[in-house]
């Protein structure tokens, strides 16, 4: 049964509350630990026991924390990186463009120049190379380098890696697995085929941070002591929010402890892009993913690659101010290409239709660093796996993006495998493809075929999940307060969302070329903000701000709005319906 009995809502999706058995699982976490009914429902929704509740509200990561020894090649990884350092030995950093990959970048970086020793950085042109080790580059590396580490990336790069010859070669990486390994020295990733997959959900800097455990339990051995770690948990909790990592186990954990140490400012280049970003309240995993998170994947995107890495390695603090405000500048051009990208993109791919398995869009001259995120905007616009391709010569660049439940990174996989493409690999949530153009319509027929056995076409517009009713002079910042204490929210965690029902629009003004900023309340006199992100990008926004007195359902999340010191609660507006 739908909540408040939406059934479509101006976005198309009907609201589901909360079950039964989770308000009885609430009320008994009330009762049980005096806890606020907000957060026991988060905890209801979790499936937390009453006696587990002190826990996971604070989360400890030596409580939380893997044996990195349970990881395949852990210990010869950790023991050759640390010889390198040892014995005075060239290093060589092999980095993905993306947040992870230069948050694992800086990991090393930070903790090398801590110890004395530098490495030289290395981050692939996303155009002109792609992603992951190439033979040219690392054969390059390796005539001038002793060992080199491929952070975020590798797992597939047989050809690259047997090119680095008279080098050793590390990798320590995330991205799925095939049947067989490059022949490295030590390839430490979760999602190789023969591990288990426990700690499958871990992003490339949270495996370069274990193997730095790993460093540490070394030189202990020793006698010796390395670098403090726990203040590298800021860029684990970037990496964590960034690559959109599940925060479960010991991800909750790195996002809790990361934020805490991130609220210091001691990293200087995080410091600087928190000001050009113009935050001013305490960081949350918010902000990772939608403030910070694509300031640094623009250069990545659309500018010099290795930006990123340096911002986030770099003590310098007039080197981190240029490239802060740099990285904003690219930011905002960022934004321009990927409004034309996805207008085009969406064009497309409604006229192909939303009620394939596979929805995809193609174009001459769409950058590669922006159909990525197109694909997430297809994703959301249909609940179907999504792939956006740009062209150029003949060969398209494409990324992936998957709803819950359907794998599209394994279905890549088989495509390269079979011939379809030239290369391809990733999770099961995102994926990355290279593909003729003469082939591009075989290879997306084909993907759909794999994709409908595994059901993507038979969901229909995704469900709204909502927690409850709340009343405009119930919601507090203090009530966002308790609930952030719950978190951090994100990718398998969402934070609760709320519906405020039958209320009345008093303001509605456009803001910027998509947001919608509206004033609401009750009727009786408390009033309360609410901000849509790209409502203009849906029926929305044109709905709200021509509401003509009409009354309305809105469902949202609870946010905290800081201005020139003061801090008010605002619902960030996610969906309407008409009451």
């Amino acid at each position: 049964m739908s909540f408040l009995g939406v059934e479509a809502s101006l976005t198309g999706r009907r609201w589901v509350g909360p079950g039964v058995d989770a308000e009885r699982s609430a009320e008994l976490l009330v009762q049980r630990t005096g806890l606020p009914q907000a957060v026991c429902q988060v905890l209801a929704r979790r499936g937390v026991a009453p006696e587990e509740a002190a826990g996971f509200l604070a989360p400890a990561l030596r409580d939380l924390l893997p044996d990195p020894r349970s990881l395949q090649d852990m210990e010869k990884a950790a023991a050759r990186f640390l010889a390198a350092v040892g014995q005075r030995q060239r290093i060589a950093i092999f980095a993905d463009y993306d947040v992870d990959g230069g948050s694992s970048a800086a990991l090393l970086l930070t903790w090398l120049r801590q110890m004395g020793h530098g490495a030289t950085l290395y981050v692939p042109d996303r155009i002109d190379e792609g992603y992951g080790p190439n033979d040219e580059a690392m054969a390059a590396l390796a005539a001038a380098h002793d060992l080199i580490v491929c952070v975020d990336c590798g797992t597939l790069s047989h050809g690259p890696v047997a090119a680095a010859a008279g080098a050793d070669v590390v990798i320590l990486d995330h991205h799925l697995g095939g049947e067989t390994l490059p022949d490295a020295l030590a390839v430490v990733n979760p999602n190789r085929q023969d591990e288990d997959g426990t700690l499958a959900h871990l992003c490339a800097a949270a495996v370069v941070f274990l193997m730095l455990v790993e460093v540490g339990r070394q030189l202990r051995d020793t006698g010796r002591k390395g670098p403090d770690l726990m203040a590298m948990l800021d860029l684990v909790a970037l990496a964590t929010v960034a690559d959109v990592a599940p925060l479960i186990g010991v991800n909750r954990a790195f996002v809790r402890q990361g934020l805490k140490v991130m609220a210091r400012r001691d990293r200087v280049g995080l410091a600087a892009l928190v000001d050009v970003a113009r935050m001013d309240t305490a960081p949350t995993a918010y902000h990772l993913g939608f403030l910070l998170g694509p300031r640094i994947n623009a250069g990545g995107r659309i500018g010099q690659a290795d930006l990123g890495a340096r911002l986030l390695a770099s003590d310098d603090p007039h080197e981190v101010a240029a490239l802060a405000e740099r990285l904003e500048t690219l930011n905002t051009e960022r934004r321009d290409v990927e409004a034309a990208v996805r207008a085009a993109a969406l064009a497309q791919a409604e006229a192909r239709g939303f009620d394939a398995p596979l929805v995809w869009a193609s174009g001459p001259g769409w950058h590669p660093g922006v159909v990525g995120i197109v694909a997430s905007r297809l994703k959301e616009a249909s609940n179907r796996p999504s792939i956006v391709i740009g062209i150029e010569d003949g060969i398209g660049k494409g990324s992936g993006r998957s709803v819950s439940g359907i794998d599209l990174g394994a279905p890549i996989q088989r495509l390269a495998a079979e011939g379809l493409l030239i290369k391809g690999g990733g999770h099961k949530m995102a994926a990355g493809l290279t593909v003729a153009e003469d082939k591009l319509d075989l290879a997306m027929t084909r993907l759909g075929e794999l994709l409908a056995k595994q059901g993507a076409h038979l969901a229909g517009p995704s469900d709204l999940t909502v927690s409850g009713l709340l009343m405009p002079g119930a919601a507090s910042v203090e009530l966002a307060e308790q609930i952030e204490e719950a978190g951090p929210f994100g990718a398998a965690a969402p934070a609760p969302r709320y519906v405020f029902a039958d209320m009345q629009i008093h303001f509605a003004k456009r803001v910027g070329e998509s947001h919608l900023k509206i004033t609401f309340g009750d009727g009786i006199g408390a009033r309360m903000d609410a901000i849509c992100f790209g409502a203009y990008d849906t029926p929305l926004g044109a709905a709200l701000e021509a509401h003509g007195g009409a009354r309305f359902h809105l469902s949202g999340r609870l946010d905290i709005n800081s201005w020139r010191g003061r801090q008010t609660v605002q619902l960030r507006l996610e969906d309407a319906a008409r009451a």
